[in-house]
Parts: C-alpha cells; sequence; structure tokens
C-alpha cells in the first residue's frame, strides 16, 4: 500500500514541475508588420512594395487581336487556315457560297454593256441630228427649207441630245451596280485585315456564318482568330496608393510564371488615366523593350518597377 502511494506521489511531482514549465515558459516576440505587408497579405497577388522596387502581377495581351467573321451570310465552302498557322494581310481565310452573288455580278455586268451600246447608239443619233440641223439651218437661208422643217429639225436635234445624256446616265447607274455587285461577290471571300498568327478556329466548312448571331445556335459569326504577336505587351493592376511611384517611359523588369528563371527588360508605355472602384487599382500598360517568341497571349507575368536613379 505504502508503495502505491510513493509512486502516486513521484508522478504528480512529475506533471507538476512539467506544468510550471510550461506556464513560466516566455512567449515569443511577434514581429509586427508594416503597412505594405499588412495590404499584400490582404490582397495576395496584387501589389506590394519591397525594398527593390514596387511589383504587380499582370497578363500578357495583344493590342491587335480579331475574330474575323464575315459581312454577309452563306454555307462555308473552304476554310484555309488551322491554328498556329501565319497568315499575312488580305490572304483568303475561307471560302463562301457565293452562288447566287456571282449571278447578281454577271447579269448587272451585262445590263452595264447593254447601257453602253445603247449610249454608242445615242451618241450617233445626236451627231446625225446635228448635221440634220446644219443643213436645214443652211438651207433655211437660201429659202430651199420652211421655217416650219427647220423648227422640227432643231427639236429633233434636242430630242437626241436628251437621249444621249440619258443614255449616258443609265450608263453610268448600271456601271454603280455592276461594281456593287462585284464587291458583295468579293465579300463571299473572308481574307485577313492584318498579319498575324491564327490562335482559334471556329468555323468548319458545311456551317453557316452570318455577321449577326441566329438563334438555336446553328449560325457561327467568326470564321478564326487573329493575333498580331509583335503587339504583344503587358497590362497590370497597381494600387492606387502607389501609382505615383509609377511613371511613363520607367524601366521594368517581368518574369514570366512560365520562365521564373528568365527576365525581361520591359518599360512603361503608360498609366490609364482612370481608376477602378471595385479594387482601387489603375491600370498600367508596359513594353516588351525586345520580342522572344515564348511570350504567348494570356500569360501571366509578375513586373517589378525600377525605382528612377537620378
Amino acid at each position: 500500500m505504502s508503495l502505491l502511494l510513493l509512486t502516486a506521489i513521484v508522478v504528480g511531482s512529475v506533471l507538476a514541475g512539467g506544468g510550471a514549465g510550461w506556464l513560466l515558459k516566455p512567449a515569443q516576440k511577434v514581429k509586427p508588420l508594416s503597412a505594405e505587408a499588412v495590404q499584400a497579405a490582404a490582397a495576395p497577388g496584387k501589389v506590394v512594395a519591397p525594398s527593390g522596387g514596387l511589383t504587380a502581377s499582370g497578363y500578357v495581351v495583344a493590342r491587335t487581336r480579331a475574330t474575323v467573321a464575315a459581312e454577309v451570310t452563306g454555307r462555308v465552302v473552304e476554310v484555309r487556315v488551322e491554328e498556329g498557322q501565319a497568315v499575312r494581310a488580305g490572304q483568303v481565310l475561307a471560302i463562301l457560297d457565293g452562288s447566287l452573288a456571282a449571278v447578281d455580278a454577271a447579269s448587272t455586268q451585262a445590263r452595264a454593256l447593254s447601257a453602253e451600246a445603247a449610249l454608242n447608239s445615242a451618241k450617233v443619233q445626236y451627231v446625225q441630228a446635228q448635221r440634220d440641223l446644219a443643213r436645214a439651218e443652211t438651207l433655211a437661208k437660201t429659202g430651199y427649207v420652211s421655217e416650219a422643217s427647220l423648227q422640227a429639225t432643231a427639236l429633233k436635234a434636242r430630242v437626241a441630245a436628251a437621249q444621249e445624256d440619258l443614255s449616258r446616265a443609265q450608263l453610268a447607274a448600271a456601271r454603280s451596280d455592276s461594281n456593287r455587285s462585284r464587291v458583295q461577290l468579293g465579300k463571299y471571300e473572308i481574307r485577313a485585315p492584318f498579319s498575324g498568327i491564327v490562335i482559334d478556329k471556329a468555323a468548319q466548312p458545311g456551317e453557316i456564318i452570318s455577321p449577326l448571331s441566329a438563334g438555336g445556335g446553328f449560325t457561327r459569326t467568326g470564321i478564326c482568330t487573329i493575333v498580331d504577336m509583335e503587339s504583344l505587351e503587358i497590362e497590370v493592376d497597381v494600387n492606387e496608393a502607389y501609382i505615383g511611384r509609377v511613371s511613363a517611359g520607367q524601366k521594368v523588369e517581368a518574369i514570366l510564371d512560365a520562365f521564373p528563371d528568365t527576365v525581361l527588360p520591359a518599360r512603361v508605355i503608360a498609366r490609364i488615366p482612370t481608376a477602378s472602384r471595385d479594387k482601387a487599382t489603375v491600370r498600367v500598360r508596359i513594353a516588351f523593350d525586345s520580342k522572344d517568341v515564348r511570350v504567348l497571349p494570356e500569360m501571366a507575368v509578375k513586373v517589378t518597377f525600377l525605382e528612377n536613379r537620378k
């Protein structure tokens, strides 16, 4: 019985000593955070201001980017591009079925030729009418032609002149219609608006293309999306509290998330003169000093604004 009591006393002493040591152990000091660090912790990935310079996160964007669509409604006959293909300005990207437009163009061309022939005929009649009038005027002076006959001949000359003017106007209208039909026919060939790289192909042969979207999702509005890789730049959102530290022409170091070991030199193009009320940030445009084939649109990037030193 005494052995059990002795054991209980020893165990209690050990536990009491451990608890006292834990209670008497001094608490660790917490290093206070700066205002910039607190803001960075509150909004991770937005903006921090380390001692080496202001940093921000953003994305690579293309200033020249377009989804090429048709100006007319038609069925796709041929698509001549694929994703990743380089195209030049004016290159035919796709062809729509323009059978009816071709018939209209041929019809207007025929009307233009007919109007041209009518004008030539009117010119001949006008020349002959002028000759008849001159002859009648000469004979009228000698008394061989009456005044009534002279007036009739003069009236025919005026009618011939009016007919020539009418034929010339009809020819101009027919040629205008012919040119319009030819231009309309050309819209069935969809061309690249500028040189670039195809990043998305949206249409396939057999689909209907229209400049306006139709209900049900059966009508496409675009053929493909083209990006001019020479227009790539960076857009970042800088907290408005630090925007005063950013200026046009300022040197920037950019690091793509895809290539964290490569630093790309860049410079500030401009600060967009408006702020976001929701995010309290100002957008900044940044240009690469040199082109890098590894840089692609929509890549995530981190930039460091180097402090301007005199």
